[in-house]
C-alpha cells in the first residue's frame, strides 16, 4: 500500500540525516498517515480512508467530508476519493431539482 494520502495527496519525502561532524546520509519522512472513517452528511454512509492527521484537521475546519470534497482538486484526490465526491455532487444536484 503506497504511502500516500487519499485526500491531499501528501507523499513520502526524502533528505538527509545531519550528524554534528556535518555527515550526511540520506532519509525519508514519512506522512504521519492515520486510517478514519469520515460521514458524508448528503449521502448517509460513512467511509473508510488513509489520511495524514494535517488531512483530518482540514476535514473538521472545512465543515466535514462533503465540504472538504466539494472545495478539492480532483489532481491531489484518490481513486476512491473522487468516486465519492461524484456521488455527493450527484445527490446534491437531485435535492435541488
Amino acid at each position: 500500500m503506497a504511502r500516500r494520502c487519499e485526500l491531499s495527496g501528501v507523499g513520502v519525502m526524502t533528505g538527509n540525516n545531519v550528524s554534528h561532524a556535518n555527515n550526511r546520509t540520506r532519509r525519508r519522512f514519512l506522512p504521519n498517515l492515520c486510517n478514519v472513517s469520515l460521514a458524508s452528511e448528503a449521502l448517509g454512509k460513512t467511509y473508510k480512508f488513509r489520511i495524514t492527521a494535517a488531512a483530518l484537521r482540514s476535514v473538521d475546519h472545512n465543515g466535514g467530508l462533503d465540504g472538504f470534497l466539494l472545495k478539492a482538486r480532483n489532481e491531489k484526490l484518490s481513486d476512491a476519493a473522487l468516486k465519492v465526491k461524484k456521488e455527493i455532487k450527484k445527490k446534491l444536484a437531485e435535492s435541488a431539482a
